[in-house]
């Protein structure tokens, strides 16, 4: 029988800790704690809603995060 495979795991850090860094900040600081994927979104952009296991989002106005979510 074959092993599974692995996923990455998720890092634990709270979204919220990143809410008011810079978008450069930030994404050096997700990259650091083990984030995979790091995507930077303008406030009201589409995007579609699939979940990414490894994936942190920012929502950056004026070159600071606004919001942050996971996926």
């Amino acid at each position: 029988m074959a092993d599974r495979p692995t996923t990455p795991s998720t890092p634990t850090d709270d979204p919220e800790s990143y809410v008011g860094l810079s978008d450069r900040a930030a994404e050096e600081t997700a990259r650091r704690r083990g984030w995979t994927t790091v995507r930077s979104l303008e406030p009201g952009a589409m995007i579609t809603m699939e979940y990414l296991e490894g994936r942190l989002n920012f929502t950056v106005d004026n070159g600071v995060v606004v919001r942050c979510w996971k996926g």
